[in-house]
């Protein structure tokens, strides 16, 4: 960002910071409310000894660090720089009334005077005091923010791709905008067999330059304005924008596959489709990801018997190592390795990447056992639990077989926005592939579950999987 004298990371720590003092201060009035709410059964004599009794500076010290796993959880702090006051206002309403309610039932419940209407009282003056102090703390912040991005102090750097007159155009577009979110444009990427259009106010780079350009010129988005152009042409320049781990966007004219679901981020600004961020509230994100820590630990401390039977198993039925590590593709395009209990011979590619089979002669007898209800996936769950997976998300694939499949599906390079699952809606609607066509198949159930991300398709899709391991159907 040109002029930015702050950062995602430092801009996050102020609204962390403030959200905790105001909570803290709010914490601290209502409680001293509670003193004169229900000082007729208290056995101290004044305020200050109420507010200095152990149990009181203990909930003074822990309450507000517990409420703010709740704003984390929100999602307040995943776009620190970019803020809509509608929605600051009602995320921070929403959390605020959840952090309310749960003090109430957690902690309060005991002072109630017995007469509905002071009760009712005490839960709007909790509510009032930290809605109050931690909007108003947020909203001083967003405020600051918003002037320095009208007065041009801060602005998003922006490369755009393509250099046609459709380029030029968006170009011009993002400069005049009313947009509160200034836009600061480096310049432009050339496309082979594209029409030129001369803009001599900007350079322009070849597409080899992109990652040394977002290097150098500190990019905050990329932005896709091609001419009318074939998805797989698209598709090559996702393949090699993903890994940068910077937002690119495209106008919603220059690409069919993708603009089906525009989601406007500010009215006055030009309308523009991110294509490295799921159509997934941020709220859900956070959830989906505080569920799938909790939920794999869970599973490795509870399964670690079995888990262990059948490392014996695997050690005691074929020479070789018990886990299996391999090398596959996973958000942004990053290389992870993925564990699972062994269940093919040490020699199975002694020829080269091949994929199995149901009847495949080189899964070992106990493999074939592991495979039928998929225990031999089980060591995924640290996969998990240090962000390389999720417990749903597409599977992902070995980059020799992605090469492949992006020759006949171009579109499967969008999935690379979220992190592979454990399990899928391809694995649930169609199952283990044994060919490349199959996989070309299995990838469209997945690219529409990019488009129908929620906490509910996933719950769904868990429990269709469950189905499927208990009635042995994992081959």
């Amino acid at each position: 960002m040109r002029g930015k004298s702050t950062s995602p990371g430092s801009q996050r720590a102020k609204y962390v910071v403030t959200d905790f003092v105001a909570t803290s201060l709010a914490f601290l009035l209502f409680n001293i409310y509670r003193y004169y709410f229900v000082k007729s059964a208290m056995v101290v004599d004044n305020l200050g000894e109420f507010l200095a009794m152990p149990k009181i500076l203990a909930e003074q010290l822990f309450v507000p660090v517990a409420l703010m796993a709740v704003y984390a959880i929100s999602g307040y702090y995943n776009q620190p720089l970019v803020k809509s006051r509608l929605s600051e206002f009602t995320v921070t309403f929403y959390s605020v009334l959840l952090n309310s309610g749960l003090i109430y039932l957690l902690m309060l419940i005991n002072d109630s005077s017995g007469m509905r209407r002071k009760d009712y009282l005490t839960i709007l003056v909790l509510f009032g005091l930290m809605f109050t102090l931690v909007y108003i703390g947020r909203s001083i912040i967003t405020s600051a923010t918003i002037r320095k991005l009208r007065r041009g102090d801060w602005k998003y750097t922006t490369l755009i791709v393509g250099h046609s007159e459709v380029a030029v155009r968006v170009c011009r577009r993002l400069q005049q905008s009313g947009s509160v979110w200034g836009y600061n444009v480096a310049g432009y990427v050339e496309i082979p067999k594209e029409k030129f259009c001369d803009d001599d106010s900007l350079p322009s780079w070849a597409p080899e330059d992109i990652t040394q350009v977002c290097s150098a010129h500190n990019i905050d988005q990329i932005v896709l304005a091609l001419e009318r152009r074939s998805d797989e042409t698209v598709m090559h320049l996702l393949k090699q924008l993903f890994p940068l781990g910077i937002p690119v966007k495209v106008a919603p004219d220059t690409l069919s596959y993708v603009t089906n679901a525009i989601q406007l981020e500010d009215i006055l600004g030009v309308p523009l489709v991110d294509l490295t961020r799921p159509r997934m509230g941020e709220c859900q994100k956070n959830i989906k990801r505080t569920f799938d820590v909790f939920a794999s630990s869970l599973c490795l401390l509870i399964l670690s018997p079995l888990m262990a039977w059948l490392s014996l198993m695997v050690k005691l039925g074929s020479k070789g190592p018990v886990i299996y590590s391999q090398t596959r593709i996973g958000k942004n395009q990053k290389p992870f390795n993925i564990y699972k209990f062994r269940s093919m011979r040490t020699d199975a590619e002694a020829c080269g990447p091949s994929l199995s089979s149901r009847h495949d002669p080189r899964v070992t007898k106990f493999g074939r056992f592991m495979r039928k209800y998929r225990l031999d996936e089980l060591p995924q769950f640290w996969n998990v639990v240090r962000g390389d997976m999720s417990l749903v998300g597409p599977r992902p694939e070995r980059e020799h077989y992605i090469l492949q499949i992006m020759e006949k599906a171009p579109y499967y390079g969008l999935i690379f926005q979220v992190r592979p699952g454990i399990t899928s809606w391809g694995m649930v609607k169609y199952g283990y592939a044994s060919n490349v066509q199959q996989m070309v198949e299995r990838s469209r159930f997945d690219l529409i579950y990019l488009n129908n991300m929620s906490i509910q398709t996933d719950i769904k899709i868990m429990i269709y999987t469950i189905r499927t391991i208990f009635g042995g159907k994992g081959m």
